[in-house]
C-alpha cells in the first residue's frame, strides 16, 4: 500500500507561478513583462519589500520567463525546476548562511560557466543585506560588468543595509504591502479551492492580522483550518489566536462613549479574565477607535475600512457617541498608556485608570478655560436662553449644529446714548465660593458666546438699555478670543462718552480689556455708529484695587494652578502645559432662564 503524499502547506501550494497570479504587485510584474518583450532586461535587479509580498516568487517567475523560452525543448521541465528552486541554471542563494567573502568568490568563479539549458545563468540572492562588507566589495566588479549570460536578482527586506555602491548597479523595485481587501479576496479563492466554508468576518480579520503579507495570511489560515471542524467561524478565530471578542469590545467602546466608567471596567475585566493582556486590550481599543475615526470622518461605507457588512453595521451604532477630535485624542491616550504598561509593575491599575479617564473625557474642563476663570466644556453647547429640560444637542451632531445661538435683543424705542441710565440692577448672580471646575452638560454654559449672522451695521441707533447695548456688543464680536474676553466683564455704567466695566471673571482679564480698548471701541462703533469710536473704557474702582492687591508673580500663579488636580488631569490628558495663569476667581453660573447668560 502506497504511503500518502506529505501535506503541503497553503503558502507553498498556492504560491504564484505566473505574472498574472501575483497579488498586489501588478505594476512591477507588468514592467518586467514589457522589459522581456522589448529585449531591455538589465543585468541586475534589487527587489525590496517586507516579508511575504512576493519578492522571491516574482524572481522565480521572472527567471522562468527568461530561461524557459518557447523554443526550448525541455521547456516544461525547466519551468517546473525553476519554480521549485532546483534548476541548474537558476541558482538560489541564502545570504544569511552564505554571507562570507569565500562564498562571494565561489559565486564569481562559477559565474563564468556557461548555462546548460537556458540562455542565462541567473543568481537569486535572498536576504542579500546579510552579506558582509567584504563579500559586497568582492561582488562589486562582477555586478557592474558581468558576463553576457549572467543576471543577478537580489531580494531584501532591509534595503537600507545594502551598500549604495551595490544599489547603483541594480534596477530597484519596491514591493508594497498588500491591501487587506486584496488579501481577503485571495483567501476566499483559496478556501474555495480547498472546499472550506468561512464567515466573511474571519477572512477580514485574518487579512488585517497579516499586516500586508500574503504568506503570513495563508499561514494563519492554514492554522485555523487545521483545527476547525466544518466552517471557519469568528469564535474559533478568537479562541485560537487569543483575540478579543468583538461584541465585548463594542460594548466597552459604547460605555466609554456614553461616559459609563463602571460598565467600561466590567467589560474590560471580562476580556482580561479570558487571558487578554492589558497591552493587547489597549491596542484592540485603539484599532477600534481608528475605525470609529474613519467612520465619523468618511462614513461607514468608506473604502478605508476593511470590514464586512455586519462589522460596518455594528460600527455605525457607535458613531453618534464620538466625533473626530475625541476619537483622535483617545487613540493617542491608548498609545501612550500602552507604552507605559509594558514596563509597569501594575498594568491592570493603569488599564482601569485610563478606561475611566476615557469615559470622563467629555466632562473635563479644558485647562485654558480653568485658568481664564471659565468652566467651558469641549462638547456641544446649548443655544442661549433654551430650556435646560429640553436636553443638550445629541452627540455626533455636525459642527454646524453645535454653534451657540445668540438671542436677538428686544425691540423698543431708541433714545440717545446719553439717556441710558448709569445705574442698573446686577446682570447675573456671581458665585462667591471656590470656582467650579466641572459643569454637567445639562447646565447652561457660563457666558459662552458664539456669533451668528455677522456684525451689526455701522451707524445703528442706540439700544434701549445697558443690557441690550452689551448684548449687541457681544454679538458683534466675530473673534472667538475676543468673545471669550468679553465674557469675563459686565458693564457698570455708560453715559455716552465713558463705559465703566466690572469684572465677573479674573480681574486680570478685565484689566487686559481696559489696557487695550481698541477692539471694544470698534465693536461699539458698529453698534452706536461713529460716536462709539471715541468712547473711553474704564474699570470700576473695585477691579483696580483687586489688580493692585495681587502681587503674585506669574511663576507663582502658574505653580499654584498646576497643583490643582483637575488642571493636572487636563495637562496629562492633552499633553499640554500652562502658558499663563491669573488669580483664582469664582465662575459666574447664570440661571437657566437667563437669556443673556
Amino acid at each position: 500500500m502506497a504511503e500518502p503524499a506529505p501535506y503541503e502547506v497553503l503558502a507553498r501550494r498556492y504560491r504564484s507561478r505566473e505574472f498574472g497570479e501575483l497579488v498586489g504587485q501588478e505594476a512591477i510584474a507588468r514592467t518586467l513583462q514589457n522589459a522581456i518583450a522589448s529585449g531591455r532586461t538589465a543585468h541586475a535587479y534589487l527587489f525590496c519589500g517586507t516579508r511575504g509580498v512576493g519578492k522571491t516568487s516574482l524572481a522565480r517567475i521572472f527567471a522562468k520567463a527568461l530561461n524557459a523560452s518557447d523554443g526550448l525543448i525541455e521547456q516544461d521541465a525547466v519551468r517546473t525546476a525553476i519554480l521549485q528552486g532546483r534548476d541548474t541554471d537558476v541558482i538560489e542563494i541564502d545570504a544569511a548562511s552564505n554571507r562570507g567573502i569565500d562564498n562571494a568568490r565561489d559565486l564569481i568563479a562559477n559565474a563564468g560557466t556557461a548555462p546548460m539549458r537556458g540562455p542565462y545563468r541567473i543568481y537569486i540572492i535572498d536576504e542579500v543585506h546579510m552579506l558582509t562588507p567584504q563579500a559586497f566589495n568582492a561582488l562589486l566588479k562582477t555586478m557592474e560588468e558581468p558576463p553576457r549570460h549572467v543576471k543577478f536578482i537580489l531580494c531584501t527586506t532591509e534595503p537600507h543595509q545594502v551598500p549604495a555602491t551595490i544599489q547603483s548597479r541594480c534596477q530597484r523595485f519596491d514591493f508594497r504591502a498588500i491591501p487587506a481587501s486584496r488579501i481577503a479576496a485571495h483567501l476566499a479563492t483559496v478556501l474555495e479551492g480547498e472546499g472550506i466554508a468561512a464567515e466573511p468576518e474571519v477572512l477580514q480579520r485574518i487579512a488585517r492580522m497579516a499586516n500586508g503579507s500574503m504568506r503570513d495570511a495563508l499561514s494563519l489560515l492554514d492554522r485555523l483550518a487545521s483545527g476547525a471542524e466544518g466552517a471557519l467561524t469568528a469564535v474559533q478565530l478568537e479562541e485560537l489566536f487569543g483575540l478579543p471578542d468583538d461584541t465585548v469590545v463594542d460594548a466597552l467602546l459604547g460605555a466609554i462613549g456614553e461616559g459609563r466608567g463602571g460598565d467600561a471596567l466590567r467589560h474590560a475585566s471580562e476580556l482580561v479574565d479570558r487571558g487578554l493582556s492589558a497591552e493587547r486590550l489597549l491596542d484592540s481599543i485603539a484599532e477600534r477607535l481608528r475605525e470609529i475615526l474613519v467612520g465619523v470622518a468618511c462614513g461607514v461605507e468608506s473604502d478605508l475600512l476593511d470590514a464586512s457588512a455586519s462589522r460596518r453595521e455594528a460600527l455605525g451604532a457607535l458613531l453618534p457617541q464620538f466625533d473626530e477630535a475625541r476619537a483622535a485624542a483617545l487613540i493617542a491616550l491608548c498609545d501612550a498608556t500602552s507604552r507605559t504598561v509594558r514596563s509597569s509593575s501594575a498594568p491592570r491599575a493603569l488599564l482601569d485608570a485610563v478606561l475611566v479617564r476615557m469615559s470622563l473625557s467629555e466632562r473635563f474642563a479644558d485647562a485654558a478655560g480653568l485658568l481664564a476663570g471659565r468652566a467651558a466644556l469641549p462638547g456641544p453647547a446649548r443655544p442661549v436662553g433654551s430650556d435646560p429640560k429640553a436636553g443638550a444637542p445629541q452627540r455626533g451632531a455636525s459642527n454646524a449644529d453645535r454653534s451657540v445661538k445668540i438671542a436677538p435683543p428686544p425691540a423698543g424705542p431708541a433714545p440717545s446714548p446719553a439717556s441710558i441710565a448709569p445705574a442698573r440692577a446686577p446682570r447675573a448672580a456671581v458665585a462667591t465660593t471656590a470656582p467650579a471646575t466641572l459643569v454637567e452638560p445639562s447646565e447652561p454654559l457660563p457666558r459662552q458666546r458664539g456669533v451668528e449672522g455677522g456684525s451689526a451695521p455701522s451707524g445703528a441707533e442706540a439700544p434701549a438699555d445697558l443690557d441690550t447695548l452689551w448684548s449687541k456688543v457681544e454679538a458683534a464680536a466675530s473673534s472667538p478670543r475676543l468673545a471669550a474676553m468679553l465674557g469675563t466683564v459686565a458693564p457698570e455704567s455708560f453715559d455716552g462718552r465713558r463705559l465703566v466695566l466690572r469684572a465677573i471673571g479674573p480681574a486680570g482679564a478685565a484689566k487686559w480689556i481696559a489696557d487695550r480698548p481698541e477692539p471694544l471701541q470698534q465693536l461699539l462703533e458698529q453698534v452706536l455708529g461713529p460716536a462709539g469710536r471715541s468712547v473711553r473704557i474704564e474699570l470700576a474702582d473695585s477691579v483696580e484695587s483687586e489688580v493692585a492687591a495681587t502681587p503674585r508673580s506669574a511663576a507663582a500663579a502658574a505653580s499654584k494652578a498646576a497643583s490643582h488636580p483637575i488642571v493636572r488631569m487636563a495637562i496629562d490628558l492633552f499633553d499640554g502645559q500652562i502658558v499663563r495663569a491669573g488669580p483664582r476667581t469664582a465662575v459666574p453660573l447664570a440661571s437657566a432662564g437667563d437669556g443673556d447668560s
